[in-house]
């Protein structure tokens, strides 16, 4: 019986899926590294000037709608009716007073959306200026 030999193949190793698996780890690499800096905002140095002062921040007060409904002006639980006259009272102090109308933030027993636009009106119709105070909006309420 005759015996054929096949010749054994030459190992090779191949680079070209060598050098794919490379690049493609290398750009994963440099795109994660690109994500992880977080540029909000450019850093420039500040001249000081000798003519320059601290800033003073604006005096302000806030109206505060509570879970159970009632309203706060500052400190004081005011309720709808001495709002007005609590705002007229700490705005005759300090005429430059910010307003801030807040809403405490979760579920409460009592709906608050007839109370807001019910202040929202009558701090409106008084000519009082109102600015909102809130969470950014990437943010849960705790």
């Amino acid at each position: 019986m005759l015996r054929l030999r096949r010749a054994e193949p030459d190992m090779r190793i191949e680079l070209m899926p060598l050098i794919d698996v490379i690049f493609l780890i290398l750009t994963f690499f440099i795109y994660a590294m690109v994500l992880m800096v977080r540029v909000d905002m450019v850093p420039v140095p500040l001249e000081s000037y000798a003519s320059g002062e601290s800033p003073e921040p604006d005096p302000a007060i806030a109206v505060t709608l509570r879970l159970d409904g009632s309203i706060y002006v500052g400190q004081d639980d005011t309720g709808l009716n001495g709002m007005l006259d609590a705002i007229k009272a700490s705005q005759a102090e300090n005429p430059e007073l910010v307003i801030y109308l807040a809403v405490e933030a979760g579920e409460g027993s009592t709906d608050r959306g007839p109370l807001l636009t019910s202040v929202w009106d009558r701090l409106n119709r008084a000519g009082i200026d109102i600015k909102l105070v809130g969470q950014p909006s990437g943010e849960q309420s705790p």
